[in-house]
């Protein structure tokens, strides 16, 4: 491809639509595994751009770690499993990385493009463009955004509190109720061992009692025959020290009961014949059980919740502080928002007339004289940033305009949508027409055109001729036509051609010689059959 204005032609189906998936694809587009050959594995496309210096570039390949020295070589294989493997200047890359660049590199203007005239919502984005307020928009939006996602945080803090709110009565005599009852850890363990105590005091004093008198207080007690047997054994132990070990034995046996016999004693004093206090310790028994159905199965359970609610009655205050703060700055962040969008919505005004004379000093050239074309806005009015929610009502993304192309074709016509009433040929032209004035501002070298001549023919094919080799004075043109008097003009003519080689259809695309090209024009002009008149045309219309 040559600098300038370079044409593809060819019959339908020959291919050039082939040409139009491989820059897509290079520009970071969908893969899809039907764009690979049948057959093969793999399908692999390379491009080499020669960039000359561009700062916006510089930086974006500086920022994306790409080494950049005059070339760019893009290398992309897509596979039948839908893997992709890139490569930039031999470094490898992600597809997000080529999605980047693509924009920088090439502009595309085909069919789908013509979409976006009749798209009102994307009108905006096209005078954006023209005026190079799209940085702008992007850094509205990116507040815009950052603002949404906090409201979205403050919803979700007013639901939160408005629960805490609900509960909070709930909450307080809960609180008040746990404390009331004055928990101890352990607490129902060690009353419910009373409890068992006081209801079998009566059989416990018969216990010890006997016991008492078994082993201690009787005539005939344990202790008392144990007591005179260690004395016998005494004297025998003097007279035979094999008797020694049982003496000292009984003498221990002796001393451990009248520990024992004690023990029950003190045990039988301490036993307490209290009916009140078993009641009183079944009453404690039912209300720190009421307090574990309700709160958790163990006293710590009960003790947890009480800590977790008081947190919770906290937690609310320290939400409601939260929410003020966010509310504020909520507040200021709309404001700011407001003021942005009050400024950009000035901005887009302003260039709006420049771009209406514009487009119609362009149309005029190219055979539309008559035609009025306006920037219509539908701005939501925001007075000093405020309105019922300060400085954001009415403000999206984009901003607080909507914007509509009007045009009115004919003279004595009143101005309508874009949308509604502009025919294919007219499209064509209004699109070429937008395409030639953002080229003069943007940074973009490279512009292909398919299909730029749809709907149109005769006189206006001519002019859109020349205006396609006007634009080439700017950047580099590829466009794809079947009009001759589009591809007359360019400075480079490529064949895009079909053959059949051993059962495989192949595409071919070869660069026209002169003569070649006045073939290709002739054909363009008659069809299949090429006569003396038809490349006579050809060779005319080639030296005009």
């Amino acid at each position: 491809l040559a600098s300038g204005l370079n044409i593809l032609s060819g019959e339908t189906g020959a291919g050039k639509s082939i040409i139009i998936n491989a820059i897509n694809l290079i520009l970071g587009g969908r893969a899809s595994s039907d764009l690979i050959r049948s057959g093969c594995d793999e399908a692999r496309v390379e491009a080499l751009f020669s960039v000359p210096e561009n700062p916006a570039l510089s930086f974006l390949f500086a920022d994306l770690g790409i080494p950049l020295d005059g070339e760019l070589l893009i290398q992309r294989v897509i596979f039948k499993e839908g893997r992709n493997k890139i490569h930039i200047n031999g470094a490898m890359a992600t597809l997000q990385m080529l999605q980047r660049l693509g924009p920088g590199l090439i502009s595309i203007s085909g069919q789908h493009e013509h979409q976006l005239l009749l798209n009102p919502d994307k009108h905006l984005y096209l005078l954006d463009d023209f005026a190079g307020l799209s940085r702008e928009r992007e850094t509205l939006a990116d507040r815009f955004r950052a603002y949404q996602s906090e409201q979205d945080a403050i919803r979700r803090l007013e639901r939160e509190i408005a629960e805490k709110e609900e509960r909070r009565e709930l909450n307080r005599f809960q609180i008040r109720e746990i404390e009331q009852a004055a928990v101890q850890p352990g607490e129902d363990a060690e009353l419910s061992a009373e409890k068992r105590r006081l209801r079998h005091a009566g059989d416990l004093l018969e216990i010890a009692s006997e016991g008492y008198q078994t082993l201690y207080e009787s005539q005939d007690s344990v202790l008392g025959r144990i007591s005179r047997c260690a004395r016998q054994l005494a004297k025998g132990a003097e007279m035979d020290e094999r008797l020694g070990p049982v003496r000292d034995a009984l003498v221990d046996m002796e001393a451990r009961l009248e520990d024992a016999g004690l023990s029950l004693r003190e045990f039988r004093n301490s036993i307490d014949m209290d009916p009140q206090g078993l009641e009183r310790i079944e009453d404690r028994l039912e209300i720190l059980g009421r307090l574990k159905r309700k709160y958790g199965d163990t006293l710590d359970d009960v003790l947890r919740a009480r800590d977790g609610l008081s947190a919770s009655e906290a937690g609310l205050e320290e939400g409601k502080e939260r929410l003020e703060r966010l509310t504020e700055r909520q507040a200021e962040a709309a404001r700011q928002i407001g003021r942005m969008a009050a400024a950009l919505s000035g901005k887009r005004k302003k260039a709006a007339g420049a771009l209406e004379k514009a487009v119609e000093k362009e149309l005029r050239q190219l055979h539309m004289k008559e035609t009025r074309f306006r920037v219509q806005f539908e701005t939501e009015s925001i007075q000093n940033g405020k309105k019922s929610v300060p400085g954001i009502d009415g403000v999206r993304a984009e901003g607080m305009d909507r914007v509509e192309y009007m045009i009115s074709a004919n003279v004595g016509e009143s101005l309508r949508p874009l949308s509604k009433i502009a025919s294919g040929g007219e499209l064509s032209r209004i699109m070429l027409a937008v395409k030639t004035i953002l080229s003069r501002t943007a940074s973009v070298e490279t512009i292909i055109f398919d299909e730029v001549d749809s709907g149109i023919s005769g006189a206006t094919a001519d002019v859109v001729g020349r205006k396609l080799l006007d634009l080439a004075d700017y950047q580099q043109v590829v466009c794809i036509t079947h009009l001759p008097q589009i591809a007359s003009r360019g400075k480079t003519h490529f064949l895009v051609k079909k053959e059949v080689s051993d059962g495989r259809t192949r595409t071919q695309i070869e660069a026209l010689s002169p003569a070649e090209r006045v073939r290709e024009i002739a054909r363009i002009l008659g069809g299949r059959e090429i006569t003396p008149r038809a490349v006579a045309h050809a060779k005319e219309m080639l030296q005009e």
